[in-house]
């Protein structure tokens, strides 16, 4: 009987495979600009490599960006090759490539972005959810892998071993989706909290992984991106675990009334100027509005939403007239409502921003059915006199089949 030498099939599989041809293992999209005109294109090689990308407007592609120096963790920027329409791309190392890869683009009469959060739970369904919503932008509210180490055994500060997993979970969403993540605690965790303060840290508070690893804007721990065609601002902070500062278990960078990050937060909210801006934290956001003597507060409330992955729950809180949300695509866990809790719900959840021209932006929680949880409608900020001193927002909550109510 004849017989096939097992090496020679799995080399054959990745040939024909397309995905991860020889040395390209995995393809994913990020955005190293603030803003949508440059896209960034990642992958991975086994072997240090040159790195190029083949993009255009149709699949004949015909246009190159190249980077000589071998690596095995390439990020190549390019300029996005279509603004209101679909687009398309390959990647090359040495003699390998990839297949032709198309990517939605933009719409010129609507924008939708994806929020989510705790990707690191055992929950497999999330990314054929999102991917449902055609979403042009994805993004994270923190805590998007379990843990850096493995057990027992510590990570190395540098080791983005658990981000390259969280990569091969969702490939087709992540190679036709920029992703843009927030930190959480777990996304910095180098060896196993433990019951009791140990006498090393637990947590790299530079998060030199996710920095290395993803391709964000800025110093990568803190970043803003813009939508311009839809007047839209994300502003991603680090905040996570802040009553662990000061300790071993300190996850991320000072937050406190004087600190470069509170500074850096006001400069940026005084100088937003689009009509929808939006903050992603992973803290629970009740505990943010205290923060600094409640410094940070005045300064979120100048925004549209907060959006925190804190949680394992769906919820809504409304205060001051401005809606903070929490989502987690594993809302089944500890309840911690906030205080000005307005819709709760304990199911697995995203959140999904939807803006058209003229028409105000609308928040939704939804669960990973697609069944709409909760909707909130926000007018743009500055345009409409919020009455009784609140902000002009309008909320309800969806019946059991997700049916929408205006």
């Amino acid at each position: 009987m004849h017989k096939t030498i097992p090496g020679l099939v799995t080399l054959a599989l990745l040939t024909i495979s397309g995905v991860a041809r020889a040395g390209i293992e995995r393809i994913w999209l990020g955005h190293a600009a603030p803003e949508p005109s440059r896209i960034t294109v990642c992958w991975e090689t086994a072997a240090p490599a040159d790195a190029t990308v083949e993009f255009g407007a149709t699949a004949a592609l015909g246009q190159t960006a190249h980077r000589a120096e071998p690596v095995t963790l390439h990020h190549v920027e390019i300029p996005t090759p279509a603004l209101n329409g679909p687009w398309h791309y390959r990647v090359r190392s040495g003699d390998d490539a990839s297949e032709v890869i198309a990517v939605r683009g933009w719409e010129t009469n609507v924008f939708r972005a994806v929020v989510i959060a705790d990707l690191g739970a055992t929950v497999t369904n999330w990314a054929a959810a999102v991917l449902r919503e055609r979403p042009h932008l994805l993004l994270s509210a923190g805590d998007n892998v379990p843990q850096l180490h493995r057990g027992d055994r510590p990570a190395a500060p540098g080791d983005y071993s658990a981000y390259r997993n969280l990569i091969d979970r969702a490939p087709e969403l992540f190679r036709t989706t920029p992703f843009m993540p927030a930190l959480g605690n777990h996304d910095r965790e180098l060896r196993p909290r433990g019951p009791k303060l140990p006498p090393v840290p637990v947590y790299d508070v530079e998060a030199t992984a996710f920095r290395t690893f993803f391709a964000l804007p800025g110093d990568r721990w803190k970043w803003t991106f813009d939508v311009p065609a839809f007047g839209v601002r994300f502003i991603a902070l680090d905040l996570e675990h802040t009553s662990d500062f000061g300790t071993t278990w300190q996850t991320g960078h000072d937050f406190g009334a004087h600190s470069e990050q509170l500074a850096w937060f006001r400069r940026t909210m005084a100088a937003s100027r689009q009509p929808f801006v939006f903050a992603l934290n992973n803290e629970r956001n009740a505990t943010v509005r205290g923060l600094a003597q409640g410094a940070w507060w005045p300064v979120l409330a100048q925004g549209s939403a907060v959006i925190s992955g804190f949680g394992y729950f769906a919820e809504r809180a409304m205060v001051d007239g401005v809606p903070c949300l929490n989502t987690s695509v594993n809302g089944r866990g500890a309840r911690y409502p906030d205080p000005k809790s307005a819709f709760f719900a304990s199911e697995d959840n995203y959140v999904l921003l939807t803006c058209e021209p003229g028409r105000p932006a609308r928040l939704e929680l939804k669960n990973l059915a697609g069944a709409v949880l909760d909707r909130t409608e926000l007018a743009p900020r500055g345009q409409q006199v919020p009455p009784a001193g609140k902000r002009a927002v309008r909320f309800s909550k969806a019946g059991p089949a997700g049916a929408s109510f205006r």
